[in-house]
């Protein structure tokens, strides 16, 4: 080539204004634009994504919080209101299992509502109907108005309790899923923890009337996020409401529970005590022949066929009617026989409610690695030894005697819940998530009520079997299980065989409770070795 040539072609290639050249540059730049455009558009929608889901994270421990603060914050109050309206132990009882049945009753219902109409609709109407409940409890003006108030909060707490896990389940995938459910379980541990402090700063510096005020600003802050941030999701599938499923289920649990709360009062051989146990018992067979005939029950009875399933809802039970129903309880022995104020009972209840609100916190990467069986069994086999550890009161026992039980109930209380929650949400197909989050609750709620109502008997019981071998009449059996050492002021000499009597009642609850828990840990270990079949999911369509 000659050099003439040689020159023209470098000529050629370096002139940068010749029109193929212009043109290809141009498009390169063109495309690197719209390719930016495109990925800025993607970084910001997924931005989006992951904003939405935090809010929902946070809507949804937030109202956790407020739900469940209400169960322990009413415990430190109960003596307070007791005095203010005179009640006996079975309205006291009520004050309890008002919320808790309400709630057991309806939140089957409102998983299915939540799938049918959207999980984020009926977690708002949920929120207001759950703040006009609270305040409706504060302008209570006798125990029934109380009890009734207390069942309206629970109307509304079914439909945020049917939609918490299913909001987690439908925003949340894989390792971010256990995160979140983790940070859940931190929030009930947070409200548990903080509920006996704050209602006794409550009770002791407002009133008992302010522990229901609270709960109003904070649904407004509920209300106003899942306003703005929470995106819609439902079930595709369905259909229906199932209706007769709702009423047979609710009817079942009122009579079974009525007939447990009465059975001291009217004899448990009684025509009205039989016959609301057996009928309640029917009732609930009823309820499982409706289910089965149901195309989309409310509550799928072939998953009883699953011993996962089986398993998980044990633990679940058991654990709430062993241990949470216990609580009640404790809060009298703590205030009306040793004497402590509302703040000072809350304070000694923070052993036990500070490491259901850590543990969660430090085990959860760890806790990701473990078969959820095992940390189910050994948070139940925890709480087991807890009560066991808090047995063996007597009339001369300080509250420092609870104090090791606390600690090890507290750490195994930590354990199991966010595995239970993490467990509920794989025996259903993720498009059911709204009812997986029901059947959880329900079965958690169900113990709190009937344990409630089966520990009041006892108690009742106990201290009336204590006091007759001492000489004392039934009836102040009655009252010394409501009201503690104030049942007999004035009356020194009934001080010392009152104590005694309420701490061996108190040591029967405890040891049924661990006996409860035990069931539990053995159940899970049993049963949740066999994992659920895998099941297809059911794409979830947005609200527009």
């Amino acid at each position: 080539m000659s050099s003439g040539h040689l020159q023209r072609l470098l000529g050629f290639v370096k002139k940068p204004n010749l029109p193929w050249f212009s043109f290809f540059t141009k498009l390169i730049a063109a495309q690197t634009r719209r390719s930016a455009c495109r990925l800025d558009r993607y970084d910001r929608v997924v931005e989006a994504g992951v904003r939405a889901r935090r809010w929902t994270l946070v809507a949804v421990c937030v109202t956790t919080f407020m739900l469940l603060l209400d169960i322990t914050i009413v415990v430190v109050a109960l003596p307070s209101i007791q005095r203010r309206f005179g009640a006996s132990l079975t309205g006291l009882q009520w004050v309890v299992d008002a919320y808790a049945l309400t709630l057991a009753a309806l939140i089957l219902t409102g998983g299915a509502l939540a799938d049918r109409y959207g999980r984020r609709l009926l977690f708002m109407v949920g929120v207001v109907v759950f703040t006009l409940g609270s305040l409706l409890c504060g302008l209570a003006w006798n125990i029934t108005a109380l009890d009734f108030a207390r069942a309206l909060q629970g109307i509304g707490g079914a439909a945020l309790f049917a939609t918490a896990l299913a909001l987690i389940g439908h925003e949340f995938r894989g390792p971010e899923r256990f995160g979140a459910l983790a940070a859940w379980g931190a929030t009930v541990g947070a409200a548990v923890a903080s509920g006996p402090l704050v209602g006794g700063i409550l009770t002791d510096a407002l009133g008992w009337r302010w522990i229901f005020f609270v709960n109003i600003p904070v649904g407004v802050f509920a209300f106003a996020i899942a306003l703005k941030r929470i995106v819609e999701s439902r079930d595709v599938e369905a259909r229906r409401t199932d209706v007769r499923g709702l009423l047979s289920f609710s009817l079942a649990l009122f009579l079974i529970v009525l007939g447990i709360l009465r059975g001291n009062a009217h004899g448990w051989t009684s025509g009205l005590i039989l016959t609301s146990l057996i009928g309640g018992i029917a009732v609930l067979l009823l309820f499982v022949y409706l289910e089965r005939r149901q195309v989309r029950p409310m509550l799928d009875v072939t998953l009883f066929r699953q011993p996962a399933f089986v398993g998980v809802s044990l633990a679940t039970f058991c654990i709430a009617a062993g241990m949470f129903a216990m609580f009640p309880y404790i809060s009298i022995y703590l205030q009306d026989i040793l004497g402590y104020s509302p703040l000072a009972a809350g304070l000694r209840f923070l052993p036990l409610t500070g490491f259901v609100f850590f543990v969660p916190l430090l085990t959860r990467r760890f806790a990701a690695r473990v078969p959820l069986q095992v940390m189910i069994g050994v948070g139940l086999a925890l709480v087991a030894g807890g009560l066991a550890l808090m047995e063996g009161l007597t009339a001369g026992s300080r509250w420092t005697a609870l104090l090791a039980g606390f600690v090890v109930a507290g750490i195994g209380i930590g354990i199991a819940n966010p595995a239970l929650a993490a467990a509920a949400l794989r025996v259903v197909d993720p498009s059911r998530s709204g009812m997986a989050s029901g059947i959880n609750n329900t079965f958690r709620l169900s113990g709190v009520a009937i344990g409630v109502a089966a520990l009041g008997a006892v108690l009742e019981s106990g201290v009336g079997s204590s006091l007759d071998g001492s000489g004392y009449t039934r009836g102040l059996a009655s009252a010394v299980s409501s009201s503690g050492l104030r049942a007999v002021a004035g009356r020194p000499d009934l001080v010392r065989p009152a104590t005694a009597a309420f701490a061996s009642g108190l040591n029967h609850l405890l040891l049924i409770g661990c006996g409860v828990l035990v069931v539990g840990a053995v159940a899970t270990v049993t049963l949740l070795r066999t994992p659920a079949p895998a099941r297809v999911a059911v794409t979830e369509q947005a609200a527009p």
